[in-house]
């Protein structure tokens, strides 16, 4: 089967005839759902069936909700989602290259994909070709609601549909944030045409653009080979030739040869021709997709720097101009204000849901964590509006409730983020949480005890629960709540007691006790602090101290002997969300189905 294919454009299609949609990055795929069978056909025509059965599985489970519709053929993407809006393509491709069926199990286990399908051409045996794309898209959203798929995302699901928007700008800032691949804009009363022979459906890509110096040229393939210094060695980063022809092409040839040095059918060049790379990504010393942009006349090879390539690679926003990167902010490991805010911008599609709607509290150190340090939770007045909450009395309240301001924040030193259990303006809670914080970190121990007996506890209540660590030595415990649930009064009558039997247990290692004098060197199970406006850490905050360790999400099956807090530092976080996924990614999900039954009656009965 040909697919219609989304046509390359620099330029967004705006008006009222267009529509667009998110495009990730991941296998294009057709699910082939009959009666009797369900298939996975790639773009190339290749049977990826096999490849995922967990997608397989789960048509297969939820068939009779939807055999009225079947035949039917949904047009889609696979992906192994980091975010709802960011997909993790080398996970993929290496999910992709799997033979061995166990292995594929496992690893449907431990990342299973998502198909998502975002166009329907054929239900019910009939074809829909000749449709329109509306009348498509009204016949695949009738399928998904079929499903109770439609229009939510579920991380716990295997299918997902994808949402048509017409706010390209507020798209395209979701996009942005999540460092997504691009959106395909499509208009309204478009057929669905195979292959590219349409002015129908256009795609326009997220491109990170990095400066390189070119450092050789293969005459064998009409590839060019780019580097960046890191330090005073040159570093390779990639090939490309796509995006390099005509005059352009020709005079960087008779460059080449004028003042290269041939070695076989490769010419190397000293480093002395600067270009900007268009790309979405760098992996394994191979740029993704890489399309030549323009000659950089104004650099000079040594500004070609890893550094550089990090900065461009992670996409700050323009409304912030960073400042004093270089300036340490922990001496122990030699870690700047610079990787800060690289951390910051890569962890924000992660960070933010726990940031957004809520009042935020910060710990400022712009001199680093050995210099001074402030707490500040009011809008000072040279910030931008983005970083404005609610105006209470005669304050307004800080709130980060986007990449510019997470970004602006760590500009001014922000290292710790603390938001209250409620959102902003709101006098309930949506969340409870046990704040579990042993004497010391060699104490730590006690902590994990402690979080397996609260987590018995909650299990019997049918409770979904995540944990995490506080980032210096001990743990939270959370559980999302529907809104205005639950009051205060609710949740404190809940809290307390737990606290009180776990104490009661084991009170020779825990604690209620405030007053540090009189915890004996127990571990304290701090459920006052759950209460309207005081704070907490924030999920993937930094913390103050010398390792530069992180307030990390954890999965439950982690919390064992081996657990440190120190595992989970600003340099290792964002690859550890990224390989392994995000121990929160259905926190939203469990709070919008989260059963309160059990809870409420014991607390009615308390």
């Amino acid at each position: 089967m040909r697919l219609m294919q989304p046509k390359p454009s620099e330029e967004v299609p705006k008006g009222k005839q267009w529509m667009y949609e998110v495009k990730y990055d991941g296998f294009r795929a057709i699910l082939v759902w009959d009666k009797n069978v369900v298939s996975l056909i790639s773009r190339n025509g290749k049977d990826l069936t096999n490849n995922f059965p967990e997608i397989i599985d789960y048509c297969t489970e939820h068939q009779e909700k939807v055999v009225s519709l079947l035949p039917a053929k949904i047009d889609g993407e696979i992906v192994i989602l980091n975010t709802q809006l960011q997909a993790n393509f080398p996970l993929l491709q290496q999910r992709g290259r799997y033979k061995s069926t166990e292995k594929i199990q496992q690893a449907a286990i431990e990342r299973p994909a998502h198909f998502i399908g975002f166009d329907l051409i054929e239900w019910k045996g009939k074809t829909l070709k000749k449709d329109t794309y509306l009348t498509r898209k009204d016949a695949l959203s009738t399928l998904f609601d079929c499903l109770g798929l439609f229009p939510k995302f579920r991380w716990s699901q295997r299918l997902a549909y994808l949402p048509n928007h017409s706010n390209i700008t507020e798209l395209w800032n979701q996009l942005f944030e999540h460092h997504g691949e691009g959106i395909v804009a499509k208009r309204l009363d478009s057929k669905y045409i195979e292959g590219k022979g349409h002015s129908d459906w256009f795609k326009i890509k997220n491109w990170r653009s990095l400066s390189v110096v070119i450092v050789s040229y293969n005459q064998d393939n009409g590839y060019f080979n780019g580097a960046v210094y890191d330090g005073y060695s040159l570093l390779p980063v990639g090939k490309f030739k796509h995006g390099l022809e005509g005059e352009e092409l020709s005079t960087l040839k008779k460059l080449v040869v004028a003042k290269a040095t041939k070695s076989g059918d490769v010419f190397h060049l000293p480093p002395a021709i600067c270009v900007d790379i268009n790309c979405l990504n760098i992996k394994d010393g191979e740029l993704r997709e890489p399309i030549f942009k323009q000659f950089r006349l104004d650099l000079t090879p040594e500004q070609c720097t890893l550094q550089k390539i990090n900065y461009d690679l992670a996409m700050f926003p323009s409304t912030v101009d960073l400042s004093k990167q270089d300036k340490v902010f922990w001496q122990n490991s030699g870690l700047t204000k610079g990787d800060l805010l690289l951390y910051l911008r890569e962890i924000a599609p992660f960070m933010l849901p726990f940031l957004k709607e809520k009042a935020l509290t910060v710990i400022r150190c712009p001199d680093g964590i050995d210099g001074e340090s402030f707490f500040q939770k009011h809008l000072p007045s040279y910030a931008p509006d983005f970083v404005a909450g609610l105006k209470v009395d005669e304050e307004t309240l800080l709130h980060c409730g986007s990449v510019d301001a997470l970004v602006w924040l760590g500009n001014h030193g922000a290292l710790e983020y603390h938001v209250p259990f409620q959102l902003m303006g709101k006098a309930k809670p949506n969340e409870i949480v046990f704040d579990l914080d042993p004497p010391s970190i060699e104490e730590f121990p006690v902590s994990i005890y402690a979080a397996q007996l609260l987590k018995q506890l909650l299990d019997q209540f049918k409770l979904k629960t995540f944990v995490k660590t506080s980032g210096n030595k001990g743990l939270q415990i959370y559980i999302p709540i529907p809104k205005n649930s639950m009051t205060y009064e609710d949740t404190a009558k809940f809290t307390q007691a737990l606290a009180f039997l776990i104490e009661k247990q084991h009170p020779d290692l825990f604690t209620t006790e405030r007053l540090k004098k009189n915890r004996h060197n127990r571990l304290y199970i701090d459920y006052i602090q759950h209460g309207k406006d005081k704070t907490l850490i924030a999920p993937y905050s930094p913390r103050i101290n010398k390792g530069a360790t992180v307030s990390a999400p954890l999965f439950w099956g982690e919390v064992n002997e081996s657990l440190a807090p120190s595992h989970f530092t600003i340099t290792n976080v964002v690859d550890r969300v990224k390989q392994f996924g995000c121990p929160f990614a259905g926190y939203q999900e469990a709070r919008a189905t989260q059963d309160l039954g059990l809870l409420k009656d014991f607390i009615h009965n308390t």
